[in-house]
């Protein structure tokens, strides 16, 4: 059986914004539906995610070492980092908050580091492992990256409840900022890579094709 045409040798180019499969025909910048600008692969996608992740990873550190925010009860008051918060809650029977912020928290941010990692080094060494699997965990990642950013919510909300009581009283610190650092480096390094990248080699060797069309014609 032969393969389905590709986009490219259809001369189409998908927009990023809105979907639509333009036609590259005089080689058009910008999708006639939304004006968005149009490119046939996303630019330096390799060094830019490569970028955007190592700089994620450096603010990674300080924004689990240093303190999220201060909470003073009674005259009282205390730093909490992002695990000690989670501690915290938990002790204090909040376990679903203390459950949402780990998660937020602690396991995104891991799990989007160790899959960009994986797809960076399958890309580099023109690996054909697992391609479709690959493309899956990039949707994936694009996913799951949006909801880093409850535990900056969580923060907020929590800081805004506590300032209703008259002998409590909760500030934001350096931690936060990080954080959010961290989210936003690592989104932007989801957005750099493009996924296209980890089919190229099975064009660029048609090789297994011709062996599927000879096998099924035997």
């Amino acid at each position: 059986m032969s393969r389905p045409p590709y986009a490219d040798e259809l001369n189409l180019c998908l927009c990023h914004s809105c979907g639509l499969a333009c036609d590259m025909t005089g080689e058009p910048h910008e999708c006639e539906r939304c004006g968005a600008p149009l490119h046939r692969r996303k630019t330096n996608a390799l060094t830019r995610t490569w970028a955007y992740m190592i700089a994620a990873l450096v603010f990674y550190i300080p924004a689990n070492l240093l303190p999220v925010m201060n909470t003073e009860m009674v005259g009282n008051g205390s730093d909490s980092t992002i695990m000690s918060g989670v501690l915290e809650f938990w002790e204090a029977g909040a376990w679903d908050i203390a459950l949402i912020i780990f998660i937020a928290s602690i396991a995104v941010p891991g799990v989007k580091f160790v899959a960009i990692t994986l797809l960076l080094v399958t890309v580099h060494r023109d690996s054909e492992w697992a391609r479709m699997e690959r493309s899956k965990l990039y949707r994936f990642v694009e996913v799951i990256g949006y909801w880093s950013m409850l535990d900056v919510i969580v923060v907020a909300l929590v800081a805004s409840l506590v300032k209703f009581q008259a002998l409590a009283d909760i500030e934001p610190r350096p931690g936060i900022l990080f954080f959010g650092l961290v989210v936003v480096f690592t989104m932007l390094s989801a957005m750099s890579f493009d996924p296209r990248m980890i089919w190229d080699k099975e064009r660029e060797n048609p090789q297994n094709e011709e062996v599927t069309d000879e096998v099924t014609s035997h």
